[in-house]
């Protein structure tokens, strides 16, 4: 795995940005997306299936061209209840577990209704589901049962009464064991920016969902930014990335081995070791010098202390970050750009990508400035329910208001209430 030293010099976000620089620019696909979302916009199933021929059955990639026709779009009852029956007893045990430790998590997001009383009125904010929504499941290198648990189970807690799952085709049986699992509605068999597609706009056999959450390529993720005036969506996931924080305590062994955990997620992946001891540092790259190469970038960074790479960290909002050691530690209370924390040895990330109940879909490449993991708040809309009892002292102080913006009929009507109510409609 490539490597690259850093020491920082003073300026924390010129070296989180030389970092970033680390992984290249992806290419720009927004006029190839735009044309297939407005295809299937426009030709529903038949330009759907079309781009699944070409696509999902060709080996994924715009302009790859399969011969065989696709099964049904969706996948069938019967298929799920097989699929969650051959799962392996161990892997159905470890679903189950996480599903379960999801679940207790994302309750926690949830929210009453409350409201706010005053002498002449009262708001109240209520919360509710969305009707509809979806999650996509990559397909490509490897199978992702766990991102069904995490898209599903914040869903269904949040209340949507209706959750289907897409995935490329085939769909792995692991996935399909997953879906059944979670209790998702209906899978679909296809993936890519034709699937948010129709996801979005709905064809003769997908009916529009309301949000559509989860990871994928940059194809999948840049559909989801092209239809997000239309669809809520969780946000834009680029390549994964973790920054660790390791006092002189801290294992290298270990520590090499989460950056190479993180590593698995292959191409454009990020993972960075920061500490000030320069010797942690050194052994942590003689461990990652002769790992397998899984396309992904890591980066080395010597601080003078753990306030410089809490500093680094700060500016640098990365997906993950862990902190290792009785030092690094004491830093958590003060993290407040980051998609998830792990803190302690024992903390590894890839127990948040899995069992911890944490959500493993996390904003990336920065946006963790203003972006946060996928809860049931994704899923539920709030809006406003207002009672007024007492018009006239609210009209007398908002209809100059109103004049000033020039609005004279918003005037009118608020002091319109103060006639019905018996008032001599003073200060018109």
């Amino acid at each position: 795995m490539r490597c690259e030293r850093f020491a920082l010099d003073g300026d924390p976000a010129a070296l989180a940005t030389q970092l970033r620089r680390l992984v290249p620019a992806p290419e720009s696909v927004g006029e190839a997306v735009a044309e297939i979302i407005a295809q299937v916009r426009a030709h529903g199933d038949t330009a759907l299936l079309d781009y699944v021929r070409r696509f999902d059955m060709g080996g994924g990639e715009p302009g790859a061209l399969g011969g065989d026709e696709p099964a049904a779009l969706r996948v069938t009852q019967a298929e799920l209840d097989e699929a969650e029956r051959a799962l392996d007893p161990s892997i159905r045990q470890g679903l189950q577990a996480a599903v379960e430790n999801v679940r207790r998590v994302a309750e926690t997001a949830r929210h009453e209704d409350h409201t706010a009383t005053f002498d002449t009125h009262q708001v109240t904010v209520r919360e509710v589901p969305v009707d509809r929504a979806a999650v996509y499941v990559p397909g490509g290198r490897a199978p992702y049962p766990s991102t069904v648990v995490m898209g599903v189970v914040a869903a269904r807690v949040a209340g949507v009464p209706e959750v289907v799952v897409c995935s490329p085709p085939d769909v792995h049986p692991a996935i399909l064991g997953a879906c059944a699992l979670t209790g998702a509605s209906a899978v679909y068999r296809m993936g890519g920016a034709h699937a948010i597609a129709a996801l979005a706009h709905g064809t003769e056999s997908i009916e529009a969902v309301d949000v559509i959450v989860g990871p994928g390529n940059l194809y999948v993720q840049e559909a989801k930014r092209q239809v997000s005036g239309e669809v809520g969506i969780d946000g834009f996931a680029g390549p994964s990335d973790l920054l660790v924080i390791a006092d002189a305590t801290a294992d290298p062994d270990l520590v090499a081995l989460d950056l190479l955990a993180q590593a698995e997620h292959g191409p454009g992946t990020l993972v960075v070791a920061v500490s000030e001891e320069l010797a942690l540092l050194d052994a942590v790259q003689r461990s990652l010098h002769d790992a397998p190469e899984t396309g992904a970038t890591c980066g080395v960074v010597q601080t003078a202390d753990v306030d410089e790479a809490l500093g680094l960290a700060q500016a640098f909002a990365p997906e993950h970050i862990q902190l290792v050691g009785p030092a690094a530690e004491a830093l958590a209370g003060r993290i407040t750009h980051a998609g998830c924390v792990f803190v302690g040895r024992n903390s590894g990330t890839a127990f948040g990508d899995y069992i911890a109940g944490s959500n493993h879909v996390l904003p990336t490449n920065g946006a963790a400035r203003f972006a946060s993991a996928l809860t049931p708040a994704h899923f539920r809309r709030r809006f406003t329910e207002v009672r007024i009892s007492e018009p006239a002292p609210l009209a007398t102080l908002a209809a100059p208001v109103a004049r000033a913006e020039g609005f004279e009929v918003h005037a009118r009507s608020m002091e319109a209430r103060i006639r019905d109510n018996g008032t001599d409609g003073a200060n018109r």
